[in-house]
């Protein structure tokens, strides 16, 4: 892409003052950093739900293991990530990878799962959840009604989509304050079941810890998927490599701060969930951070609610803030429209990427079933996961002499990835003999992409073939985008 310099120019057309180069800035700081990671991982699951590990382990020791061996499993991937981040040391994570190694419609597809699915049911999802959570001390013996759910839903989105259309570093300060606040509350629910073992002997859930143990390797792997999916986003800031202040020392150290935290958090909240409830409570359970408050905080339980809304707002923020850039990185790549690449001339922010973010999150905040969505896309999470480390090694085995793999700044053992890329294929075989149609559909989902790339990007850009209405819709989007935003393409290639 051309680069182009703009210049300021008065209401009588005399040029003022030349713009410097616009592009996003490197605002993101380890602290940052590292709130982008835990404060995405830890959203709602680890508060309300966190009993598919045990439901498919059958018993409390082996869930426990579980836990753990899912946190090394992340750190394991995030390794391989932090080398790809500093090897590939653009913004985009995984579409920027799979690019990289696999060429331009495997990049596509990735980015628009996102686009069409993945990004917005995430934050409609959780959204949903904040409002209940934020909503429950008012509605504590009846049930919310929808239209005051899901217009809380809208105000969370629409909140997050200004602040990160406003400034990154307002948007930063947002996620470090929540990531504080999540972490607070799972460390007065860790330290009130240490105190309920130690002085109240609490302890009877832990008498035979083994008892129930599944003899099933399916079910096993199944509690494996279940504890990795709490461990979601340990790859998002990967998606803002761009703006993170220096890369290749704070993209490592921010991976290697923020996985041992969370998996320590993790391991210690569910021991201490625990020292609440029997087994079967916890199994039965919806909400499990409630009913440990309800045991060890009398009648103030209700603000474990408000401090899982909290949570929840936290993770809106990062998939928000990381998932816009996957879309702007993609678009100037000349794989989406121009608009998404367009960065605002007042806030440098990708501000139409946010914006459109927000809107199509809303949108889905209309069905009553978006939660059934979320089984159709985590087939595909895993799969593209599993796609960018592929093509780590790929790159790093095929092409030896380039200055990309011999210059790289951090350099993990090619065994390493390996072995994670084998865990991600059992995980995925698995996924689909457990969830069949699901999956099935989740894969159509990707395929439906295939014809898109071809109609829109493939034969414009190859080949010269576009229809004329598709060109002029194309352009009266990104004038008027420009005109509305006050915004301006990237001029970074």
């Amino acid at each position: 892409m051309a680069e182009a310099e703009y210049k300021a120019v008065n209401q009588h057309g005399e040029e003022e003052a030349k713009v410097n180069k616009i592009e996003l800035k490197k605002e993101i700081s380890l602290l940052s950093g590292c709130g982008i990671i835990v404060g995405t991982i830890i959203g709602s699951g680890i508060f309300l739900n966190p009993t598919g590990v045990l439901l498919n382990s059958g018993s409390i020791g082996v869930s426990l293991i579980v836990w753990v061996l899912c946190g090394l499993l992340s750190m394991l991937g995030a390794l391989c990530y932090a080398e790809l981040g500093t090897m590939i040391s653009k913004s985009g994570g995984d579409y920027a990878y799979i690019k990289e190694g696999f060429g331009r419609l495997p990049g596509f597809l990735l980015a628009w799962v996102h686009l069409v699915i993945v990004r917005p049911v995430t934050h409609a999802v959780i959204a949903i959840i904040f409002a209940k959570n934020l909503l429950y001390p008012f509605f504590e013996d009846c049930e919310i009604p929808f239209l005051a759910e899901r217009m809380t839903s809208a105000v969370c989105i629409l909140l997050l989509t200004f602040i990160n259309c406003y400034s990154v570093k307002a948007a930063t300060k947002v996620q470090n304050i929540f990531m504080g606040a999540k972490l607070l509350a799972l460390v007065v629910i860790i330290i009130a079941g240490l105190i309920g073992m130690v002085f109240f002997g609490k302890t009877t859930t832990f008498e035979d810890p083994f008892s129930g143990t599944t003899d099933k390797p399916v079910e096993l792997v199944l509690a494996f998927y279940n504890g990795l999916f709490s461990f979601g986003g340990w790859n998002y800031l990967n998606f803002v490599t761009e703006e993170l202040k220096n890369p290749y020392r704070n993209l490592p150290l921010a991976i290697i701060i923020s996985l041992p935290l969370v998996t320590l958090v993790y391991l210690l909240a569910n021991v201490a969930y625990m020292t609440a409830v029997t087994k079967a409570e916890l199994l039965a359970s919806s909400a499990i951070a409630l009913d440990f408050a309800k045991v060890y905080l009398g009648p103030i339980y209700p603000i474990m609610s408000v401090f899982i809304a909290f949570s929840c707002f936290g993770a809106v923020n990062g998939s928000l803030f990381t998932g816009a850039r996957l879309f702007y990185v993609a678009s100037r790549d000349d794989q989406l429209p121009t608009f998404f690449e367009m960065i605002s001339l007042n806030h440098l922010t990708p501000l139409p990427a946010i914006a459109l973010c927000g809107v199509t999150s809303c949108v889905y905040l209309l069905s009553e079933n978006v939660f059934t969505l979320i089984a159709f896309f985590s087939f595909s999470s895993w799969l593209f996961i599993a796609a960018a480390v592929a093509a780590q090694v790929y790159i790093v085995l095929s092409r030896p002499d380039s200055d990309m793999v011999k210059n790289r700044p951090l350099k993990i053992p090619v065994a390493m990835p390996i072995v994670f890329l084998l865990c991600c294929a059992v995980l995925l075989v698995m996924s689909f003999v457990a969830d069949t149609i699901n999956t099935l559909i989740g894969s159509a989902i990707i395929l439906s992409g295939v014809p898109i790339w071809l109609l829109f990007v493939y034969l414009p850009q190859d080949k010269g073939i576009q229809l004329g209405f598709v060109k002029t819709i194309a352009e009266a989007l990104t004038v008027n985008t420009q005109k509305l935003c006050v915004c301006v393409p990237d001029k970074s290639e």
